[in-house]
């Protein structure tokens, strides 16, 4: 189909400026005709797109075009554009959306110096986050690169094109129509390539290819033009990012060779993870991975090339399911006013929630107010109590048997510690918060919103409140001190 002409009216929508031109459709700006405006009509701008269907374009432009058609109506929320409309098939297929303000991550691509350690970590922040959130709806996009995410002025990530995505709830048509790997050869990841299509973590993938161009400005497989060559990330390493820029930390390169690993199981398991690395790089854990200056010698690249020969992958389970089962898990622990009893409860909630979460991420977090950091003196500082209240807690976990869970340790300020708990639970897409349950008796409840009253009601997320209780050996000791009490009663009462 040929370019459309601006004043072109279509279904009552008006055609104004193409401003996308790209291989598999075009995207115009269009408002609605004067004559046709629908009284409900959305107040925002929008965009109409309008796949390429020429003799020479292949059939997956229609395919994705219908996969995308059925997918955008079903997704929500900040990091995706709202649905329109959408044209006839047969007659002329469109459809039009939500105008997301923005740049793509292109325009950070093309700058001429490279970007601060610490804009490349919020621009992958906003972009784990918003893949999160679309996991969350049981899609995966499948073919995230810089041209499909929008960062808009307050930071937040938009995806653009689901044309070649899956959603648990419809059918794929790609996979019963199309019998190739479908991506883009630059960031599609090694499972992709031999079909497997719905796993979340090629969503990370896409994102760590992301993260090391824009930490190195080269992209770590190169861009290959056949199979053969995208094949070979299934082995292949590429070289450490701090090998091609001095200033990268450990963490970082840590974060983005994680992203790339060949075996899915061998990245993050979730989206929220990574959004939370790449938040608090203070607390990543470092392997051999983060400090690597060279690539993996030839030993182990045949040993990645024999297991990437056996391998066998499976069908993906639904994405809320791959994300349920390995949640960000945060604890809250008091400071002040709290006794054995509830920090041994705490202790042992957590240790059963971990052991039913073989993949569970541990935030250990506590809240202290600002008056506990003014009122130090020269000889305590602010850096040295924050510091002492994360030994407390690294104290308190020791109990713990981690098995492999990743762990870290917060201290928030804040003079209201609900609102506190809440909004971290919100930035860090916790799946679970457990915490101390309210002491105060029922008729007192009813007249003061306690913090774990409010914390239940407002946060994002299952909320399990522990009720204090004695430990056994405690118990028992309890037991036997009230029988001594009693024989000695009685003795006396005898005399």
């Amino acid at each position: 189909m040929k370019k459309l002409t601006s004043g072109t009216e279509i279904d009552g929508f008006v055609v104004e400026d193409c401003i996308h031109a790209g291989g598999m459709a075009h995207i115009y700006s269009v408002r609605y005709a004067t004559t046709t405006r629908p009284a409900a009509a959305p107040g925002f701008a929008m965009v109409m797109k309008i796949p390429r269907m020429t003799a020479g374009d292949g059939a997956e432009n229609i395919v994705s075009f219908e996969m995308e058609l059925q997918i955008l109506p079903a997704l929500h929320g900040p990091h995706v554009p709202r649905f329109v409309a959408a044209g006839d098939l047969v007659r002329l297929p469109y459809l039009v959306m939500e105008h997301m303000a923005g740049h793509t991550l292109q325009h950070w691509l093309d700058q001429p110096a490279p970007l601060a350690i610490d804009t490349i970590a919020q621009l992958g922040a906003a972009m784990a986050q918003a893949a999160h959130s679309l996991h969350q709806q049981n899609c995966c996009h499948l073919d995230l690169k810089p041209g499909n995410v929008i960062i808009q002025d307050s930071g937040n990530a938009v995806l653009l094109d689901f044309g070649l995505s899956c959603h648990a709830h419809y059918p794929d048509l790609l996979a019963e129509e199309l019998r190739k790997a479908v991506g883009s050869p630059a960031w599609i990841a090694p499972e992709q390539i031999v079909g497997v299509r719905g796993d979340v973590r090629s969503d990370i993938f896409a994102i760590g290819v992301m993260l090391y161009e824009l930490t190195t400005g080269e992209l770590p497989f190169g861009a290959p033009t056949t199979e053969g060559g995208m094949r070979q990330r299934m082995w292949m390493a590429p070289t450490p990012p701090r090998a091609l820029r001095a200033d990268v930390p450990d963490w970082l390169q840590e974060i983005i060779l994680r992203c790339l690993e060949p075996a899915a199981a061998q990245r993050y398991a979730s989206a929220a993870e990574l959004a939370f690395d790449l938040i608090n790089p203070e607390q990543v854990p470092i392997t051999r991975r983060g400090m690597r200056l060279r690539g993996i010698p030839l030993l182990g690249k045949l040993r990645r090339w024999i297991t990437a020969a056996g391998m066998e992958y499976q069908p993906s389970p639904l994405p809320v399911q791959q994300i349920t089962e390995v949640p960000i898990l945060m604890v809250a622990v008091p400071h002040k006013d709290v006794s054995d009893a509830t920090l041994y409860s705490l202790r042992q909630a957590v240790a059963r929630s971990l052991s039913t979460r073989p993949g569970a991420r541990l935030a250990v977090v506590t809240v202290i107010s600002p008056s506990d950091s003014s009122s130090t003196d020269s000889s305590r500082s602010e850096t040295q109590l924050h510091r002492t209240h994360l030994a407390r807690l690294k104290h308190w976990a020791q109990g713990l048997e981690m098995g492999g869970h990743g762990v870290s340790y917060h201290v928030l300020e804040a003079s209201d510690v609900a609102q506190a708990i809440v909004r971290y639970a919100q930035g860090n897409n916790v799946g679970l918060l457990i915490l101390g349950a309210a002491t105060h008796g029922l008729q007192m409840q009813r007249l003061i919103a306690t913090v774990p009253m409010r914390v239940a009601r407002d946060a994002p997320c299952t909320v399990i409140l522990v009720k204090q209780q004695l430990p056994f050996e405690a118990l028992s000791q309890l037991q036997t001190s009230d029988t001594r009490s009693q024989k000695e009663s009685m003795h006396s009462l005898s005399k």
